[in-house]
């Protein structure tokens, strides 16, 4: 893997990272800002005096009357009334939840649209509000049952031993849910419901149906029942999976590169071992495989080559005198002039290099080197003639190298080449005897002193 793509995976990993931390803030934040929300809404009509109430989408409150089974008379004007004239209604008002989070509390104002009178009340607290000698009188309550109205600024009225509240057209109660162990009005729980109620005294022939409720309550999400918390928990999920992948490879790849190391340092030491073989026919070439090849690789490195493919070069280029082998020591150390044959027997190391690496499949194109190296980049070359682009690359940089390395070192039949010599031999043979963008790598190579000459 490339340092570019290491970087880039490393970016995504601290993307995904990032992603999972940030929906998990949201999700606080969202779920906070959802749990502090109070919610208002006002219910009334047929609906809500019905088995099925009204629903604000969230709850569903229901104001229903239980069967009547007893009256009184009330008869505060003393008319002499002797029959029954009000009613009394146990009436439920059932608070359902419909999400799937807890209710954490309600509470609900009851304004009566015509006038009753109130017997009692359970679990709950009220706030009982009466329009009393045209002052409006709001007093506390914290139980109907243990109602005593000596201790309350109330209008009462006793009927056959009761103490009743009369509540007029327009009084209101607010109902606050009891969570004692007993009553456990709150919190809701999803899907569930409660039924706090009342007894009310109305007149005969009439009914409450004309009132209305407002209900105010907040709810309490837990954090796991937040979509995006488990966004979050996913992507986190992916991170690891991630990381654990990422370190599994690590090791994987920190195994397999100590053994391709290991196997590349057999492989070198093995052809460095018969290219030293090569070498050692001539003293005055000897280390001449191993300097072409490092020249080649730090060329390859200026082109951009890395890794895996930058060894192939460096071994490619190291094994292209192998055909040398075959050539007779008393013409490669033959320190005057080469007859024509000797010439031809020099040349034919090429194609006897390209049939020795023919076999060596596990390193590609490992006879191009050999066969090519000697091949001129304006086609006057040897063994085929070939030109140009048409030339494998491989072979344009050996023949670069080979040439600077022959200029650059002793030989039977002269001394090293001076350095300014080298370098006007390497300006002169551009797009002749060399390619012209390689060679110019190599003139840079001598000027910076990557290479010395």
């Amino acid at each position: 893997m490339s340092k570019g793509q290491r970087a880039r995976v490393q970016f995504i990993f601290v993307l995904i990272l990032v992603a999972a931390i940030v929906c998990l803030d949201l999700s606080i934040v969202k779920t906070n800002n959802y749990n502090s929300t109070v919610h208002k809404d006002v219910l009334e009509g047929p609906e809500l005096f019905s088995e099925a109430g009204a629903s604000t989408g969230s709850l569903t409150v229901s104001v229903v009357p239980r069967n009547s089974t007893w009256g009184k008379v009330i008869d505060l004007n003393n008319e002499g009334i002797v029959d029954n004239n009000y009613q009394a209604f146990t009436y439920d008002i059932t608070i359902s939840n419909n999400t799937g989070d807890e209710v954490n509390d309600f509470s609900f104002k009851l304004t009566f649209g015509n006038d009753v009178y109130l017997s009692s009340a359970w679990n709950g607290s009220l706030d009982i509000h009466q329009y009393v000698s045209k002052e409006n009188n709001i007093v506390y309550v914290p139980d109907m049952r243990e109602f005593a109205a000596y201790n309350y600024a109330l209008d009462t009225v006793l009927v056959d031993g009761e103490k009743f509240l009369p509540l007029k057209k327009g009084d209101w109660l607010m109902y606050y849910p009891s969570s004692s162990m007993n009553a456990m009005e709150v919190p809701i729980e999803p899907y569930e419901g409660t039924t706090p109620g009342f007894i009310l005294y109305v007149a005969n022939g009439e009914n409450i149906d004309n009132s209305a409720i407002i209900i105010e309550y907040s709810f309490h999400r837990h954090l796991v029942n937040e979509p995006l918390f488990w966004v979050s928990i996913a992507i986190m999920a992916l991170w690891l999976i991630v990381l654990i992948t990422a370190l599994y490879t690590s090791v994987k790849l920190k195994k397999f590169k100590s053994r391709h190391e290991r196997d590349n340092e057999i492989i070198n030491e093995s052809i460095e071992t018969f290219t030293g073989f090569i070498d050692a026919k001539d003293p005055y070439t000897n280390g001449h495989s191993k300097r072409v090849a490092t020249y080649t690789k730090l060329i390859a490195q200026k082109m951009g080559y890395e890794g895996e493919e930058l060894d192939r070069i460096y071994y490619v280029a190291l094994l292209h005198d192998c055909g040398k082998i075959g050539v007779p020591d008393n013409i490669l150390g033959k320190p005057g002039r080469l007859t024509n044959e000797e010439f031809e027997i020099i040349k034919s190391h090429t194609v006897r290099g390209g049939e020795i690496l023919s076999s060596f499949k596990s390193l590609e194109n490992a006879g191009e080197g050999a066969l090519y190296h000697h091949e001129r980049y304006d086609g006057k070359g040897y063994p085929e003639g070939k030109a140009g682009e048409d030339i494998p690359l491989i072979a344009r940089m050996i023949c670069v190298a080979d040439s600077f390395d022959a200029m650059n070192t002793n030989r039977v039949y002269r001394d090293k080449l001076p350095r300014e010599q080298i370098i006007s031999e390497l300006e002169n043979g551009k797009g002749s005897q060399f390619d012209p963008k390689i060679a110019d790598i190599m003139l840079g190579l001598i000027n910076d002193g990557t290479v010395l000459a």
